[in-house]
Formats: C-alpha cells, sequence, structure tokens
C-alpha cells in the first residue's frame, strides 16, 4: 500500500510542504482524492474565513444566513456533522481509504480514535496532549459544539473534529483544527449567548509549545504519512 501527499497552491509556508487553501478548493481537493479511492492523505492550512457545513444541513439554516450577511463564504462539505467557522491558519486535514482496507472497519462512524490517531501523534510531536472524546451536545448548530460523533480535546478545551463520507469504494475522514478561536464571531454567527457554550472552544496557539501553525501542520502531514506506510 502506498501513500503520498497531494500538493495544492503553495503559499507562505511551502517550505514545509503545507499548502495554504481556501476552504472551498481544500474540501475540492478531499473530494477529488475521495473520486480516486487510493490510500492517500492531505494537510492544508486555511488562507482565508469561511464556514463549512455537513451534507444533512439545509442552506436555509440560520447561521448559513447570517453568514452570508457579513459576507463570510459558506462551503458545503459531503461529509457529516453541522457547522464550523474556519479562521486563517487553521489545518484542515484528510485521510482516503479504500473500502476494503481493515482501518476502516464496520464501526468507521464512531473510529475517532483509530482514523484521528495521526492527529493526537502529530501534536504530541508538537508537546500538546490530545485525545478524542465524546461531543459535548451543547449547541446542535454548531458541530463541535453539538451531540454528534467525537472532538478532539486539549488542556485548553476543544481545538477540533472530523466527519467522514463512505462510498461504495472509499472512506473519506476529514477534519479541522483551530490554530486560534474567535469565540464572538461564534457566538454571532451561530446565536450563541456571550460567554457561554463558545467559552468550550480553543486554539491550539493557546498551548504555547507550537512555533506557528505552519510547524504543526507540517507534524500533523508527516504523523499521517507514517501512519498510511504499507
Amino acid at each position: 500500500m502506498g501513500s503520498r501527499v497531494e500538493s495544492g497552491r503553495t503559499g507562505p509556508v511551502e517550505e514545509l510542504g503545507v499548502p495554504r487553501t481556501s476552504v472551498d478548493e481544500e474540501l475540492g481537493f478531499h473530494e477529488a482524492l475521495l473520486r480516486r479511492g487510493e490510500p492517500s492523505f492531505r494537510v492544508a492550512l486555511v488562507s482565508r474565513p469561511a464556514v463549512s457545513f455537513g451534507v444533512g444541513v439545509p442552506p436555509q439554516a440560520e447561521y448559513l444566513r447570517r453568514s452570508r450577511e457579513i459576507g463570510m463564504p459558506v462551503v458545503a462539505r459531503s461529509t457529516g456533522g453541522t457547522g464550523a467557522l474556519h479562521l486563517e491558519n487553521d489545518i484542515l486535514w484528510a485521510i482516503v481509504l479504500p473500502r476494503s482496507d481493515p482501518r476502516v472497519g464496520a464501526d468507521f462512524v464512531r473510529a475517532y480514535a483509530r482514523l484521528g490517531r495521526p492527529v493526537v501523534a502529530g501534536l504530541a510531536a508538537s508537546r500538546v496532549r490530545s485525545v478524542w472524546v465524546p461531543a459535548p451536545g451543547l449547541v446542535q448548530e454548531y458541530c463541535p459544539l453539538s451531540s454528534r460523533g467525537e472532538v478532539l480535546v486539549t488542556d485548553q478545551g476543544i481545538v477540533g473534529g472530523a466527519a467522514q463520507h463512505l462510498t461504495s469504494q472509499a472512506l473519506l475522514h476529514e477534519g479541522g483544527l483551530s490554530w486560534t478561536v474567535d469565540r464572538a464571531a461564534v457566538d454571532q454567527l451561530f446565536g450563541l449567548p456571550t460567554g457561554g457554550p463558545s467559552m468550550r472552544l480553543a486554539g491550539i496557539s493557546e498551548a504555547r509549545s507550537v512555533a506557528s501553525a505552519g510547524v504543526l501542520a507540517a507534524a500533523l502531514a508527516r504523523a499521517l504519512g507514517a501512519e498510511l506506510r504499507p
């Protein structure tokens, strides 16, 4: 079994081998990998803010309306979950495995710890301890605060999540890590009370042990590559 890093448009972190792309462009890369169906992975830095939403979310959802009103790009995902705000320098990652790969398994919808193991390893390489835990069930509209699936938690709070799309040929397991968090923007877009559920959110930068988002993204790419080696 082979693995590779798919390259996209590069930016200021080109020397680290990590592309910088828009959320829309990056999710398009994920879908292209899924259609190909070969063992592969991708890591990228977000170039500008956007709100993404899962396949079951109606286009008229209130938070999507609010986002459009202020000119925030909204991007549909083919994976599950609800809404998420992505900021500049946040990290998006994806793994694609053939459906026949034993790492997919019949329990893939609950396999966050197994499929997300390289993310934990990448953070550990940057001296950030993290673990996948059940989602808190606080706000259904905001995916990292909802009751669906699991979220990635550090000592600072919830820093990421993941979702899946299974086809007849392959599984896409994609996720995001927050480098920073704008709690006021989450509250505004998702209609949350100030100082409420969004206080559970955190950015990796708050750990203060990682030099930059680019360094962390490169560590994550190395961990994903190690996981997908034969």
